[in-house]
């Protein structure tokens, strides 16, 4: 797993396997979010076994699926409430990160500027700068 911190409540990576979230627990995570669908890689777990594992540690767990073609404004502010609302560090993943730091940024949780959010996105190696005119 590359964890990749973009806030002071947020990292992200790409797809995690259950036996990376005890590891999440034990770094201080309250809540995950799985932001890929199922089945978009044959060899990805499914949320489910993700949740399961995520339960086991007392970490929540939200599935807040996007493909890269359809960042829906549903799942933007869906991801703003889980992260506003998940009182304390939140984990999302995804197939790279990227969509779950695109969630992010367009969610603004944290009421950050524009640019604030593209430099903490670029700091963890996610070019979000095509995406400026939707923040």
């Amino acid at each position: 797993m590359d964890r990749k911190t973009i806030s002071e409540k947020l990292s992200v990576s790409g797809q995690i396997r259950p036996a990376d979230v005890a590891a999440l627990g034990e770094a201080g995570v309250k809540t995950i979010i799985c932001n890929r669908p199922d089945g978009e890689s044959p060899d990805q777990p499914c949320a489910d076994e993700i949740r399961a594992e995520a339960e086991k540690h007392g970490i929540a767990f939200h599935h807040n699926p996007i493909t890269p073609d359809n960042v829906s404004p549903e799942a933007v502010a869906e991801q703003g409430k889980i992260l506003r609302d998940c009182g304390g560090e939140a984990f999302a993943y995804c197939g790279s990160g990227k969509r779950a730091t695109v969630l992010w940024a367009l969610s603004n949780p944290e009421g950050k500027s524009e640019d604030e959010r593209l430099k903490c996105a670029a700091a963890a190696g996610y070019d979000l700068e095509p995406l400026r005119h939707r923040l």
